[in-house]
């Protein structure tokens, strides 16, 4: 069980590999560069079309020739440069280990050895687990245009930062107590701010003391006494007589003739704002009730409402109360580094946490002044904003669990399995990114050049990478032997992952299997397809096998496995004809697919993972929120969704317009499957959740799949 921490096993082929690097990397960039000029995006299409002076196209013409002129002349070093790297890469590792633990999991820790609790002790009920999947396309720059994407490296840190961002924001939970009121609607959502703690909400980390608005809550449970009563409701300066209120206007006042001038809700000229709970229409911007940061106590809209001292009560007829509601938010503290860094550069840096959402629609352009924005950090926004909707949670039938489609990573992911990281640059800016939020992370997986002396040359990686919240005990990569085509020049292959998440109180070490792959693109190599799904099952067996040995001479607990997950980009959906192969493989025997029923026919609510190219840079798409919204509809899905093709329909190349009845909600190619199969027998795992995420819009022609795994052991908390 060793991890390689280091690319080579000595400093010598360190060096060699790094200075036969130094001399071909001019010739990769120039090619590359040269490459890039001759294909274009269409984004740059439409900026070229909307330069009068023909500037952008003047400028590729000049620069063809010197890149060109540049690369002969680099030639010569790259020969001799490739000549010393291609057989380092023989004694290269298949991965690359790093663990960089940030500083807030320090305090964390910290924080829980005060409270007496292990960051990795299991609880006896039981815990869940979030896994995410990811196809970024993360190619270089010239061969990721014919996906109609650019600069690689922009996006890389881009993508990262989105990631990080949405798994760190605040995670709301909703917590119902009437058996007969299962929703809450959007205009009593609002309702429900005054009565809102922030907890930690992840299981192996301790609940947290946060302060909001110089408030410090340390309650164990979420707080529900009404905003307006004081103790008894008979000081309150707003209620009179319990219950003695209008019926129409503002529910805190006697009759519809009563006038606002005293109360202490309504300043005077202040009208009426739909989303407060005390108001029935238009804007109230001066109301106490909406102010979004009070600067201590008597300045909060909550604490002005009561007398010095007093304890608020709950009460049934404050309209701020919905029966039987509590709201939870976790969030967990954004890094004090990393927030001065983006805020003293919120000016000119393009990745700026402070950028406005609008601003992603304008992500590409370089010299036209336009950049990325980080939109997703809910933390860093008005107060008002956290209560905005992320995604919607639904059930169908006799389902178990929710799915949404939603516009954020899920809060507090502990596993990410990525596929597509092909470029060395964009590695190294993805994983930086990462270990802000993800302490153990396995990246530029995969080996270059010959790996047998019958196989093809492999000018890029398996372009998987992994990060987890939990330490990794164990990892084995494996590359597919069968590649054909364009696929046979990088070296495709699976990742296993074998994760540390807990100890029993029998001192039993509990783990977790995680699998990420990317299989054959080609569409019409069903075969190839089926020959890795076969390999796939038997490496995991074989890997589940060996690291589950203990070493020689020692005697050990055996591990407790807790799940066996499956993640990435298959290469097929379950609805496509030209599939049937992979839609009836054994691999779908042993592991279970939460958006399938079976061969050929998804669940209603599965929708496709594969956007069309050409619409990427749509205004009606270019955002997470936006993006969501299309996604929702019906008739959005079909105009900038891939969907499995048929002989009665169009080439899946360009959709725009078409009018034939299209199969399904798209081609769906990104999985998560799990297995039960190696548990304990009282455990038993249930899905919580399944989630389309459109946070990476833009970035990507993929949607993420996102799935919440519930971990149970059939015991009773003592």
């Amino acid at each position: 069980m060793v991890l390689y921490t280091t690319p080579y096993s000595s400093a010598s082929l360190h060096f060699l590999d790094g200075l036969s690097w130094s001399l071909v990397f001019p010739c990769y960039w120039l090619l590359d560069r040269l490459l890039a000029s001759c294909v274009a995006t269409s984004l740059e299409k439409h900026q070229r079309s909307q330069d009068p002076c023909s500037f952008l196209t003047l400028c590729v013409l000049i620069s063809a020739p010197v890149y060109l002129f540049l690369l002969l002349a680099s030639l010569p070093f790259a020969l001799l440069g490739f000549i010393i790297w291609a057989p380092l890469q023989a004694l290269r590792q298949p991965y690359l280990y790093t663990h960089c633990r940030p500083d807030k999991y320090q305090a964390e820790e910290a924080q829980s050895a005060l409270a007496g609790i292990g960051v990795g002790e299991w609880r006896p009920q039981g815990r869940s687990f979030c896994f995410c999947s990811a196809n970024v396309c993360l190619l270089p720059d010239s061969l990721a245009r014919f996906n109609n994407l650019s600069d690689t490296h922009r996006r890389a840190r881009e993508v990262g930062k989105r990631i990080r961002n949405g798994a760190s924001r605040p995670q709301i939970k909703i917590y119902i107590d009437s058996p007969t009121n299962t929703s809450i609607s959007a205009a009593s959502f609002s309702s429900l701010a005054t009565g809102f703690r922030r907890t930690s909400s992840v299981d192996h980390r301790p609940d947290q003391t946060h302060t909001i608005n110089g408030l410090t809550d340390t309650e164990p449970e979420p707080l529900t006494e009404c905003p307006i009563h004081s103790s008894g409701a008979t000081n309150c300066p707003l209620h009179t007589v319990v219950g003695d209120q209008g019926s129409s206007g503002c529910p805190l006042h006697q009759d519809e003739t009563d006038t606002t001038t005293d109360c202490q809700l309504h300043p005077t000229g202040a009208n009426n704002n739909s989303d407060c709970p005390v108001h029935s229409s238009g804007e109230a911007p001066h109301c106490p009730m909406h102010s979004v940061e009070p600067k201590n106590i008597s300045d909060h809209p909550v604490a002005s409402t009561h007398s010095e001292g007093t304890q608020p009560k709950s009460s049934t007829s404050c309209p701020l109360h919905t029966s039987g509601v509590q709201i939870s938010i976790s969030a967990p503290e954004p890094d004090a580094q990393e927030e001065e860094a983006e805020t003293g550069n919120q000016a000119g840096d393009t990745g700026s946490v402070t950028a406005s959402r609008e601003s992603l629609a304008r992500y590409h352009g370089g010299e036209s002044g336009v950049g990325i924005s980080s939109n997703n950090i809910l933390s860093h926004v008005p107060r008002t904003s956290i209560f905005k909707r992320p995604g919607r949670k639904r059930r169908q039938g006799d389902e178990t669990f929710d799915h949404e489609i939603s516009a954020f990573f899920p809060a507090n992911l502990d596993f990410l399995a990525l596929q597509e990281v092909f470029d060395h640059g964009s590695i190294t800016r993805l994983r930086r990114q990462l270990h802000h939020y993800f302490p153990y992370v396995l990246s530029d997986v995969g080996q270059y050049g010959w790996k047998g002396c019958c196989s093809k040359f492999k000018f890029l990686n398996s372009g998987l990478m992994l990060a987890s919240r939990y330490p990794i005990l164990d990892a084995r990569y494996e590359c597919y032997p069968n590649g054909r085509g364009e696929d046979s020049l990088a070296a495709k292959g699976a990742l296993f992952a074998k994760v540390h998440v807990g100890t029993s109180h029998q001192e039993q070490r509990i783990v977790g299997y995680l699998t990420c792959t990317h299989l054959h693109a080609i569409e019409a190599d069903a075969s190839v397809r089926c020959e890795q799904l076969d390999l796939l099952l038997q490496w995991g067996t074989e890997f589940r096998h060996s690291s589950s040995q203990p070493p020689e001479g020692e005697k050990v607990l055996e591990d407790l496995v807790a799940f066996d997950v499956i993640l990435g980009d298959l290469n097929f959906d379950n609805c496509s004809s030209e599939d049937k192969l992979e839609q009836q493989h054994a691999l779908f025997t042993h592991y279970k697919d939460p958006c399938r029923l079976g061969p050929g026919e998804d669940k209603p609510w599965a929708l496709g993972t594969l956007l069309d190219p050409s619409g990427l840079y749509d205004d009606e798409v270019c955002t997470p929120e936006s993006l969501q919204k299309v996604m929702e509809n019906e008739e959005g899905r079909k105009e900038y969704l891939v969907f499995p093709p048929s002989k009665s329909q169009c080439p899946a190349s360009n959709q725009k317009g078409r009018k034939i009845p299209l199969k399904g909600n798209g081609r769906r190619i990104d999985y998560i499957l799990y297995s039960d199969e190696g548990l304990h027998q009282d455990w038993k795992l249930e899905i919580e959740e399944f989630s389309f995420i459109t946070q990476l819009a833009g970035l990507t022609d993929h949607l993420s799949v996102a799935m919440r795994l519930a971990v149970s052991t059939g015991e009773e908390e003592p």
